[in-house]
């Protein structure tokens, strides 16, 4: 059988800067890409994505870019562990490389897959690629991991080098790839799902607005953010290129950004309960409502509080909120209507684009005021207020609530003194 080093692309769909390629290629030859649509996954979407369009097309430019370098991408649809027990069988796999994953499903996913190659004696290699520091990188001077953010951040920069932010080039090891032009397209589409045929941006490091990020980054009707959030979470970007941009354009509040998304991974990391429950468990004792009415006008943007309808509406469309709104939203659900954070973070889940686990539950948890680094449980953000503050003109709101300033525009479904009250007396007897 022929030999073969395996590279396992999943949150990393690039062949630029990618960490477990470029370890693969360094201490092998005859590397071959591939990527799996892991139908324990999709079976759980919609089928009609956004983001299995966003996957297959980021797909389509990777196996263009590796047929310039000799090779092709092999793409499969279903169980990876089957996927690779079936690989097997036809090819004497000598190693597989892939880049890690933190979350709970991904980290049962890969010690099955070890230990079925383990049984083959192939050695199963994880790398560092989705993070700068990860797991126990950064921590306390007595071993013990971080739950706030500024000194977490103070750390973070404190270990930053030019090392860690350096990319992995592939052009000298090129000659390692697995030449082929042997086509494995297990397409998406032929597994049930349909285009939604959206056009997706190329990822743009557009030095204004990053250098501009801290003025401009909380208007929603300004072009004042870089939207590369889901290329981070696809990987059509490394993290390294990123902070390098950062660091040359001297933006720290949007290096901070970054260094938020490598907190929330190094908590799930550390304290994997918060997947399914509060990070700080004295909250499991607030009573929630149970308006499922509530909960529908929210998720449909017909709350009768414009910043909050125009953000949702945004998101239902496009599949992006702005993250000034975000936290609007969410603290409204949370504070506002008294619903449980758990039921935004799941429908947040399912429609944002860039969804990361890590950063959608840390973002929820802080709004809710559960969760490590929490806004208070008594901060609770007037939408109002926000809305004279950062769309005072109506911009953003006009954009996306047509019927705004009319008859048809709802009444409020609650009252913000009532509500802010409701939540404080909620809050209060829960903690006491």
């Amino acid at each position: 059988m022929e030999k073969l080093t395996l590279f396992w692309h999943r949150r990393d769909l690039r062949a630029h800067d990618n960490a477990g390629l470029n370890a693969a290629l360094t201490a092998n030859s005859n590397v071959q890409p591939i990527f799996i649509f892991d139908s324990s996954i999709l079976n759980r979407l919609p089928k009609e994505d956004k983001r299995v369009d966003f996957i297959h097309d980021a797909l389509i430019k990777l196996d263009k870019a590796y047929q310039k370098l000799g090779t092709r991408l092999w793409v499969y649809y279903g169980n990876p562990l089957e996927i690779y027990q079936q690989l097997t069988q036809e090819y004497s796999v000598q190693s597989l490389y892939t880049n890690r994953d933190y979350e709970s499903y991904a980290k049962v996913r890969d010690k099955e897959i070890f230990e079925f190659l383990e049984s083959k004696g192939i050695p199963f290699i994880g790398k560092k690629d989705h993070v700068l520091f990860e797991k126990n990188e950064v921590l306390k001077a007595d071993k013990t991991p971080y739950t706030v953010f500024t000194p977490f951040s103070k750390i973070w920069k404190n270990q930053l080098t030019d090392f860690y932010h350096k990319a992995y080039p592939i052009d000298k090891h090129q000659s390692n790839f697995h030449k082929t032009d042997v086509v494995v397209w297990d397409s998406v589409y032929d597994n049930g799902f349909t285009s939604t045929n959206t056009a997706f941006n190329a990822p743009d490091f557009n030095k204004s607005i990053i250098k501009n990020y801290k003025e401009n980054r909380d208007f929603p009707a300004k072009n004042g953010t870089t939207q590369l959030s889901v290329h981070l979470r696809f990987g059509t970007v490394s993290i390294r290129e990123c902070v390098a941009k950062a660091l040359e354009i001297q933006s720290e509040t949007w290096l901070n950004e970054l260094i938020w998304r490598d907190f929330y991974q190094t908590i799930l990391f550390h304290f994997p309960h918060v997947e399914a429950s509060c990070f700080r468990p004295k909250y499991e004792k607030v009573v929630w409502e149970k308006n499922e009415e509530h909960f529908t006008a929210w998720c449909n943007g017909k709350t009768g509080y414009p910043m909050v309808d125009a953000g949702m509406r945004e998101l239902n469309e496009t599949g992006f909120m702005h993250n000034r709104v975000r936290m609007v939203v969410a603290s409204f659900l949370t504070k506002h209507l008294l619903l449980d954070w758990r039921w935004g973070e799941a429908y947040f889940a399912e429609k944002l684009l860039d969804f990361d686990l890590a950063s959608n539950n840390g973002g929820w948890q802080w709004a809710a005021g559960c969760g490590t680094d929490a806004a208070p449980y008594f901060r609770v953000f007037n939408p109002t207020a926000q809305l004279e503050r950062f769309d005072k003109n109506l911009v953003y709101v006009k954009k996306w609530v047509s019927e705004f300033g009319t008859t048809e525009y709802p009444k409020p479904i609650v009252e913000h003194k009532f509500a802010r009250q409701r939540a404080l007396d909620r809050y209060k007897e829960a903690l006491s």
